[in-house]
């Protein structure tokens, strides 16, 4: 399999083994960065970003990725959820606090099962995000195109990645989200 260009998010919103959620960011990058077959291409700035539901916890440094990698998305996805047990991550619940996550956000322009599966993940109303959580990859990341704490961040290092089934780009999709998705965002000092 060719190198494809792989787009990651991280943040964490409370300390961990590796001190702040910004040094927990820049721990994991660099775990990341030592995976065999994978290379980091770009990193953008780290973002102060508001927790993610409003009042689920303490605010968030978010900050995405680009990387090259050659295997298949299920295997990187283990890979990265391998760096994120290292660095002590617990899965207590969706949308949970935590010392680090990564997600795959996309891996070239590929859809991950399917477009249907893709399609009806990424329609489903914001009650149904909040109560179903996927029992398997998708890609891209259904919920990409409505987070402001994903998409100003990767705006700055692949405004131009468009996504396969919604033809919109990174940076149409920033320009596309209301005022409220970037409320209290920031870039990190």
């Amino acid at each position: 399999m060719d190198a494809i260009l792989t787009l990651l998010g991280l943040g964490a919103n409370l300390s961990s083994s590796a001190g702040s959620p910004a040094d927990a960011l820049r721990a994991a990058l660099g775990r990341i960065a030592d995976l065999p077959g994978l290379r980091l291409a770009a990193v953008s700035r780290f973002w102060h970003t508001p927790a993610h539901p409003a009042g689920s916890g303490p605010d968030y440094i978010n900050a995405c990725a680009a990387a090259w990698a050659a295997e298949a998305p299920g295997a990187l996805l283990a890979r990265l959820h391998g760096v994120e047990a290292a660095m002590g991550r617990v899965r207590s619940g969706r949308w949970a606090a935590r010392g680090i996550d990564i997600d795959l956000l996309a891996v070239g322009d590929g859809v991950v099962p399917d477009a249907a599966t893709q399609d009806g993940w990424r329609a489903l109303s914001p009650a149904d995000q909040a109560r179903l959580a996927p029992d398997r990859l998708i890609l891209p990341h259904p919920r990409l195109q409505d987070r402001g704490f994903v998409l100003a961040p990767l705006a700055e290092i692949a405004p131009g990645w468009t996504h396969p089934r919604t033809g919109r780009t990174v940076a149409q999709m920033l320009a596309d989200l209301p005022a409220s998705a970037l409320k209290g965002m920031a870039p990190a000092a």
